[in-house]
């Protein structure tokens, strides 16, 4: 069956959502804050900016018409950032219909929430479902085969974007811990700093595979005190992202530890990147969140300290093997 989708967001990620569903026959239009890069993102074919390579098919929609990409819609893809959720979402507050399904795709979490508790109270519905999971941008465009976990408490609406998504190249599974989902998806992003941090230093195999090891137990910790089953962590949504983030040329948080690690400065790198590394902006948030949940985090602690408070990346990694040993 043909739905109508809105994807909320024209980065990169929304974009290849948007090709994953409209070759599954849907109806899909992408909004983008930007009137004029939507009608030069329609005259080339090409989202140049944030995916580019990839040719669109012109079935896709480009749009900056809250009203007009809400009306009759059947299903809403919120693809924003973290970082611009509040400002973004204000904006379609009163355009969902009541029959709309709504799903949030980011990874991150704003003020120790997360986005899709975020997405449900600025637009003011009750259930927004959340995908997660190894998968980056530039491969599922390109059809490479790749595996998600949507989840929502209410499984109907899991089950409803699950048909919306799957395909032979785009596997969905669903779950209803949508808590442990959001986290693993979120947390992940910060353990990649590290691993890029310690590329970026020389170190070798060894010292990644302990960052991401201890790095999991440190997301497992921090999840399960947020309300998380443990069992989620062991998945797609957990050690599959984290897995992918921490160790491909296509991860944007991996690849800034990395030019930390190489003695670039956080302002020389955020001023090159046309597009959001979240683990930078949730590192803050996952701190606060640790804190707060009174859950050891020594691994984002020092990613913290070495983005927010300019310590060298080497005195954190050397502070990290320098702590007491403990049993595993």
């Amino acid at each position: 069956m043909s739905h109508t989708v809105t994807v909320i967001g024209d980065g990169g990620w929304g974009t290849a959502l948007a090709m994953v569903l409209n070759r599954n026959g849907h109806q899909v239009t992408v909004w983008g804050h930007d009137e004029a890069y939507s009608k030069e993102v329609t005259a080339r074919g090409e989202n140049f900016k944030f995916l580019p390579g990839v040719k669109l098919d012109p079935k896709i929609k480009w749009s900056s018409n809250r009203d007009q990409v809400s009306a009759n819609t059947d299903a809403f893809v919120i693809a924003v950032p973290s970082k611009f959720y509040q400002p973004v979402l204000s904006t379609f507050q009163g355009l969902i219909a009541p029959y709309a399904s709504v799903i949030s795709v980011s990874k991150g979490l704003l003020d120790d929430r997360r986005l899709s508790d975020w997405a449900a109270e600025l637009l003011e519905i009750k259930q927004v479902a959340a995908l997660s999971g190894p998968s980056h941008a530039e491969e599922v465009a390109l059809e490479s085969p790749s595996a998600v976990t949507i989840a929502s408490t209410a499984i109907e609406i899991a089950t409803f974007f699950q048909g919306l998504f799957n395909s032979p190249r785009f596997r969905v599974y669903t779950s209803t811990d949508i808590v442990g989902v959001e986290l693993g998806g979120a947390l992940k992003n910060v353990i990649a700093i590290a691993a890029g941090v310690s590329d970026g230093l020389g170190f070798g195999d060894n010292t990644k595979a302990a960052l991401i090891t201890r790095g999991l137990a440190e997301t497992v910790r921090l999840g399960v005190a947020a309300g998380g089953n443990p069992e989620t962590f062991v998945g797609l949504s957990g050690v599959g992202d984290l897995i992918v983030t921490c160790g491909s040329k296509h991860s944007r948080n991996r690849g800034v530890g990395e030019r930390l690690g190489k003695g670039e400065t956080m302002a020389e790198i955020e001023a090159s990147m046309s597009m959001i590394a979240e683990g930078v902006f949730n590192s803050k948030t996952a701190k606060h969140l640790a804190g707060k949940l009174g859950v050891e985090a020594p691994i984002t602690d020092e990613v913290y300290k070495i983005i927010y408070e300019g310590k060298s990346p080497r005195e954190s990694m050397e502070a990290l093997l320098s702590r007491d040993p403990k049993p595993e």
